[in-house]
């Protein structure tokens, strides 16, 4: 048996020390991990350290490098997700009632776990302690494969999770990670569809591809976050600034940043020097349609074909258009089904965009970056799904489960 048909098998198994373990008791062990999370500040950011090293050595680029740091501020936000997910509703077991058919049989539905849950992430190694922490409180068991980039700064935190398992008779395989980024091992384990139940590739689109094209295991897809702010004619400018500022400025090289303006043309003259202003302030590169050039000091050109860039820094492209249909068409063209937004203060118009949008999460006056499972209510996330099987958006404990269908009688027979 080679060594990840060995990793899969050990999770698969472990996966079911979990069926019957209650629901105070694994809040009980999350709570614990994220205590030794917070002992063990200096040895994962010894770790981490080791990965920051190569990553400048390799060149990295600085929003890989972004995802990839560790101190003690993300520290101290890991253990607190793994907290937030105790207090959260625990969905195993939950009974939804269907009702009684005419035969007299009742029927249900049960939340059950997906089983064995792989995650193949690149530089976020604070995926391993949210994805683990989400895995074990729905149930289910996880294989970690990070990417080279974090593989110290994720072998460090996961052995912390491991430990803690120990600790209460758990087996240490509920929390597997592979212990090298090769490639052939992650060719083994995505075949591995006797052992995996499904996996969540979670990195850019390259990765998504790969993953998606190579594996025989069912793949949730999270592919890029090309993210448009929509303002409309009947806009707040002040709101408008600021969800600007905060989708792009905050933080660059994340899923939930904007990458995309759109702008309503009956307001262009009034708002659209705003942009200009605090776009300079904050360096932002501008790249522009046609219309919206002119506005701009040393913005790029874009033709109509060249918009859907996924920037990860401090750019962003501009599109004036003349109507909210003329948005709605341009983000259907262009955006990647994760987060839209619109400023305006016409609820109706607000409505028809959430409506009108496909995308996982459509926001009206609120920035983008609050497309995040803890700003969502969900603790920390597994991923953010731009597919619609099975989950769609950020996928937090409910969509690690799935239902079973329960059903109770008194010995009636078919006819």
């Amino acid at each position: 048996m080679n060594l990840i048909t060995d990793i899969a098998k050990q999770a698969s198994q472990a996966s079911r020390s979990l069926v019957n373990l209650d629901t105070e008791t694994k809040n009980h062990i999350l709570n614990v991990m994220a205590a030794e999370l917070r002992n063990a500040v200096t040895t994962i950011l010894e770790a981490n350290q080791l990965d920051m090293d190569n990553a400048k050595q390799n060149n990295l680029a600085s929003a890989m490098q972004d995802r990839l740091l560790l101190n003690e501020q993300r520290i101290e936000l890991m253990a607190k997700g793994l907290e937030e997910v105790a207090l959260l509703p625990d969905p195993v077991g939950k009974i939804r009632d269907l009702g009684e058919q005419p035969n007299g049989i009742k029927i249900s539905k049960m939340r059950i776990p997906l089983g064995v849950v792989c995650m193949i992430y690149e530089a976020r190694p604070n995926v391993t302690a949210d994805a683990g922490a989400l895995c074990f409180k729905s149930g289910n068991a996880i294989i970690l494969r990070g990417g080279k980039e974090a593989l110290h700064s994720s072998k460090a935190i996961a052995s912390i999770l491991q430990k803690t398992l120990v600790k209460f008779d758990l087996p240490e395989a509920l929390i597997s990670v592979v212990p090298n980024a090769d490639r052939a091992l992650l060719m083994d384990l995505m075949q591995q569809r006797e052992y995996i139940d499904v996996i969540i590739p979670r990195g850019g689109e390259g990765l998504i591809n790969f993953v998606t094209d190579n594996s025989k295991v069912p793949v949730i897809q999270h592919f890029k976050g090309v993210c448009h702010l929509y303002i409309d004619k009947y806009a707040d400018f002040e709101k408008a600034i600021k969800l600007l500022l905060n989708g792009k400025t905050q933080r660059t090289g994340v899923c939930n940043a904007l990458e995309g303006l759109i702008v309503h043309k009956a307001i262009l003259n009034d708002f659209m020097p705003l942009v200009a202003k605090h776009m300079a302030e904050q360096n932002v590169l501008i790249n522009a349609c046609q219309t919206s050039l002119p506005f701009f000091n040393q913005a790029q050109l874009l033709q109509d074909d060249q918009f859907g860039t996924e920037y990860l820094d401090l750019e962003i492209a501009v599109k004036t258009v003349d109507s909210l249909n003329g948005a709605l068409d341009h983000i259907h063209q262009f955006g990647s089904n994760h987060t839209e937004v619109i400023c305006t203060e016409d609820k109706q118009r607000g409505e028809l965009f959430q409506r009108s949008v496909d995308a996982s999460v459509v926001m009206v006056n609120a920035s983008s970056r609050f497309s995040d499972g803890s700003q969502l209510g969900l603790g920390a996330e597994i991923g953010i799904a731009t597919t619609k099987l099975h989950a769609y958006g950020p996928m937090g404990l409910e969509s690690l489960t799935a239902e079973k269908f329960l059903v109770s009688g008194d010995g009636q027979v078919r006819d």
